[in-house]
C-alpha cells in the first residue's frame, strides 16, 4: 500500500473503532460508550455482529504488516470481549467499558508511530482532533509541523 492508501485505511480503522466503541457520551457524567453493547443487547446473533465488526478492523490492521505479537495482542482484545460479552448484561456492561477496538486502534498508531512516524504526522492533520477514552501507560502528544 502506498502512504495515500495507508492514510485510507487508518481514518477508516478510526471510524469503526470511534463508532464502536466511543460514538456516544452520557451528558451528565462524560463516559463514552459505541454501538458495541447496544448490538449485544440483542440475543444470540448480536456478539456475533460486533466481533465480525472487531474482525474487520482487525483485517484492515493486518494490511500495515503488523508483528505477531501485536496481532496477537489485537486477538486476545476480541476474543477477551466477545467471551466476557456473551455473558447476558454484565457482558454488555464489560464491552462499554473495556473497549477492545479502541484498545486495537491505539495497538496500531503505536506500531505506525515507530515504523511509519509520516502516516501518523499525515493522518494527525486530517484529523487534528485525536482523542481516546482508554488511558493506557503510553501516551501520544500531537507532533506540529
Amino acid at each position: 500500500m502506498n502512504t495515500a492508501e495507508r492514510l485510507v485505511t487508518l481514518n477508516r480503522i478510526r471510524k469503526f473503532s470511534r463508532l464502536m466503541d466511543s460514538a456516544f457520551r452520557i451528558p451528565v457524567i462524560g463516559f463514552r460508550f459505541g454501538l458495541d453493547p447496544i448490538i449485544g443487547l440483542i440475543p444470540g446473533a448480536g456478539d456475533l455482529v460486533s466481533t465480525a465488526f472487531s474482525a474487520y478492523i482487525i483485517f484492515l490492521a493486518a494490511r500495515f504488516g503488523l508483528p505477531p505479537q501485536v496481532m496477537y495482542k489485537m486477538i486476545l482484545n476480541i476474543g477477551l470481549e466477545a467471551v466476557v460479552g456473551a455473558v447476558p448484561l454484565v457482558g454488555d456492561l464489560f464491552d462499554a467499558y473495556y473497549k477492545s477496538n479502541i484498545r486495537n486502534l491505539e495497538l496500531l498508531e503505536r506500531h505506525i508511530m515507530i515504523v511509519e512516524p509520516e502516516v501518523i504526522q499525515q493522518s494527525n492533520l486530517e484529523t487534528p482532533d485525536i482523542v481516546s477514552p482508554v488511558t493506557t501507560p503510553t501516551t501520544y502528544q500531537k507532533v506540529s509541523s
